[in-house]
């Protein structure tokens, strides 16, 4: 029997069966109170960019934003890529510049309890999925015990991740780190069985000690998926 994933967003917003959000583009209407307008609807909590043209095919991003819903949207620096020997734009919002909303969503990272879970949501949607890996080891490194918004932020900021998913009890929570906002979540009943603490990565195949680490208590992967939630 074909498996109905129903996504329910707190925003009000739906998606249709077995999708993931997506990115959104559309672009400046009106400009008033440190807020942007745009010709779209977009569900709130869905961070992106403003991009300006200079024409003569010149183009930049010039601040990165996040969706307050009913078609407004929030003004912030652009801080992502950030090097001493390139100057920062000081270019203002204007109307007409371009919004891309979700610019990173195809490239997600999922939290989860087991391997069994992991693949079967990451064999169920299409996306450049980070493998978790990359995530412990930053996770193990800065010494961390339980995820928070925070280090999920700096990761998926470092590493240009747009969602990341967090299996839940009964469901799988959609998170855009840079709002640091939940967009919804999906319905979906996975293997939750033996749960590694305090998410699946490969620990036992990474030679921690290279790196100076020792071992560490960590929350158990519930308590801490509840922790961010």
């Amino acid at each position: 029997m074909k498996k109905i994933l129903v996504i329910l967003f707190a925003s009000g917003y739906f998606l249709f069966a077995n999708t993931l959000p997506s990115s959104i583009s559309t672009s400046v209407s009106n400009i008033k109170e440190g807020q942007i307008h745009v010709t779209a609807n977009v569900p709130k909590g869905m961070s992106g960019i403003i991009i300006h043209n200079y024409g003569h095919g010149l183009s930049a991003i010039t601040h990165t934003t996040i969706s307050l819903g009913s078609g407004q949207a929030s003004i912030q620096e652009y801080t992502t890529m950030q090097h001493e020997n390139i100057p920062s734009i000081k270019t203002a919002v204007t109307v007409g510049d371009k919004v891309i909303f979700g610019n990173f969503y195809n490239n997600a990272l999922l939290i989860a309890p087991n391997q069994n879970s992991y693949n079967q949501i990451t064999k169920s949607f299409h996306k450049n999925w980070i493998h978790p890996d990359a995530f412990a080891l930053d996770f193990m490194k800065n010494g961390e015990s339980s995820l928070s918004l925070e280090n999920l932020k700096t990761f998926s900021k470092l590493n240009q991740i747009g969602l990341i998913l967090l299996v839940d009890k009964n469901k799988v929570l959609i998170l855009d780190p840079m709002s640091k906002k939940f967009l919804g979540a999906l319905n979906m009943q996975t293997n939750q069985a033996n749960p590694i603490s305090p998410f699946y990565a490969r620990f036992n195949q990474m030679d921690v000690s290279t790196f100076g680490l020792s071992e560490k208590s960590y929350t158990p992967y519930f308590e801490s998926i509840a922790g961010v939630k």
